[in-house]
Parts: structure tokens; sequence; C-alpha cells
């Protein structure tokens, strides 16, 4: 059996969760099924699925070793369908990530709309307040908020936003709008701990970069409930710009300091590099970053649409 028919019948046993559902989906017998993933694990020299009389999982090297050949296979397929002329269609799984609420906010729209047009790609989304290692989570594609470091990963920019300072505009009729962030240094402050951006409060002024780290009187695990308690009328918040723009549009907050902003945070979506792009990834960062671009919501104040 060549090592493609090994990679298949790997697959087929992942997705039955036995060899015998496995050999069912193949059309071939029981026996042919479990030789096949034996002689595929003696030849790699390691475990691929640890099993017993009433189970059978992957082993952390079968997980791996199962993504890969995952991404093999399509490959090949993609690679046999443009050299017979034809046009490649998206399918597979997708693995992307986001930040968590932009994510919710911005990105899973996007997947269900691609997902109707695309019915056979489905979509894995790992929606986390942290930097994710494409390489050792299997990640195809991610939305990266600020600069990014060097790294073999193709990057495409989609929009702009920045870090602002909001509260409801019957605190700032009660208190007064600060005309100077000294001024909100010793006041009423939420906070969310979720993001790293956002704990040093750094402004731009005559003089140059200047700022402070508040110590706030009210800190949470996320950036949602941060934004409810200013929208409640309790005091201020930092977060970023595409966080508020749906309240600030609706009137629910209002945004200060706006002459004291630091520069704009760009946003990317980057996909590993370094191998020739599937059709789901292209046709995904396609769709995404047609949809960003055009959304005001991540455009900084003043700057047209991404180019």
């Amino acid at each position: 059996m060549d090592r493609f028919q090994e990679m298949k019948v790997l697959l087929a046993v992942t997705e039955a969760e036995s060899f015998a559902g496995g050999a069912k989906l193949l059309g071939i017998s029981p026996p042919s099924v479990t030789r096949a993933v034996a002689a595929l694990e003696a030849r790699l020299g390691t475990l691929l699925l640890a099993r017993n009389t009433r189970s059978l999982r992957l082993t952390e090297a079968g997980q791996r070793y199962v993504e890969d050949c995952r991404r093999i296979l399509l490959e090949l397929e993609e690679a046999e369908e443009l050299a017979a002329g034809g046009s490649v269609r998206p399918r597979g799984r997708l693995t992307v990530t986001a930040p968590v609420m932009f994510g919710e906010l911005f990105l899973i729209p996007r997947i269900t709309q691609y997902l109707d047009s695309y019915p056979d790609v489905e979509i894995n989304a790992l929606l986390v307040d942290r930097v994710v290692n494409m390489m050792e989570e299997g990640i195809d594609v991610a939305v990266r908020i600020g600069s990014l470091p060097e790294g073999d990963h193709q990057a495409l920019q989609v929009g702009q936003i920045r870090p602002v300072v909001c509260a409801a505009p019957a605190f700032l009729d009660r208190v007064g709008r600060p005309q100077h962030p000294h001024e909100v240094r010793d006041a009423p402050i939420a906070m969310s701990s979720a993001s790293g951006l956002l704990s040093h409060w750094q402004f731009v002024g005559a003089d140059g970069v200047f700022g402070f780290t508040p110590t706030p009187r009210l800190t949470v695990s996320s950036n949602q409930a941060a934004i409810g308690a200013a929208r409640l009328g309790w005091g201020y918040t930092r977060v970023l710009s595409y966080q508020v723009a749906a309240a600030v549009a609706r009137g629910e907050l209002e945004l200060v300091l706006e002459a004291f902003e630091p520069p704009a945070l760009p946003v990317h979506i980057i996909h590993q590099g370094g191998r020739q792009v599937s059709a789901k990834v292209r046709t995904f960062v396609d769709h995404c970053a047609t949809s960003f671009r055009a959304d005001p919501a991540l455009r900084a104040a003043g700057a047209p649409s991404t180019p």
C-alpha cells in the first residue's frame, strides 16, 4: 500500500473512530485497515492511535500527523484538478483565529457568509486574546492587530483602528468632558485585563508621547464587560475603536480626548507562506479582506479605505 493510501486509511479510521468503520468508509476489509495503520506506525516509528477494547483515540503525534495528511491530500487533489485543466473548488477544514471581540463582531459574520458560498468547507474559529503560534496550533488564517514581527507569513493589511477613551454621554454631562488626559487619571475607570495593548494609556501631545498606567477601580476579564460598565454611566474605559463603533454610532458612548490619540494600529490578515496557497485559504482571505476594507469601523478617523 502506497503512502497516500496509508494516509487515506488513517483519516478514514479517525473519522469513523474505529477500524471497522474506517474499512466501511473505504470499502475494504477491516484486516486490511488494521495492517495499513500498523505498517504506517512501524515506518514512522511512533504510535498514532491509542486503542483498547472499547475506544480509539489519536495520540499527540497522531493529531499532528492527521492534520498534515489532510493538507497533503487536499493539495494533491488540487494539483490534479489544475493539471487536468479544471478549476479548483475550495474544500476541507479551515482553521482561523482572531481576538475574541474582533471575532465575535467582525469575523463570525464573514465566516457564515463564506460557508453559505462554499458548502464543501468547514471552519474551526479559535477566538482568543493571545498571539497564537500558527505553525504549532495548525492555524491557516489569522487576524492580527498591531505591528507584525518578522516571519514567513503572508500579510495583507485590511484596516486601521485606534485606542480610544470613552464614556456615556450622561456621565460626561455630570462630570464634564475632559480637555487633557491627566483629567481622567483619578476618575472612575473600568479596565479589561484581556488586552495588553490597553494596560498603559499612551497619548500624543504637543510635546510628544506621554502616558500613564491607570489604577482602575473596576477590573474585569473581558472588553465587553468594561464597555458595559461605561455604557451604564459608571466611568471611563479605554478600548479599541472597532469595539465601540456601534455604541458610539447609537449615542450610547461618546469618545473623548480624540486630539491626544496615538497613531492608529494596523489590522492584518495573515496566512502561512512557503507553499502554494490552497483554494480555501485564498478564497477566505479574499472574502474577508474585501469586506473588512469596506467597513468604516475598521478605518481610523480621516483615513481612506485600505488599498
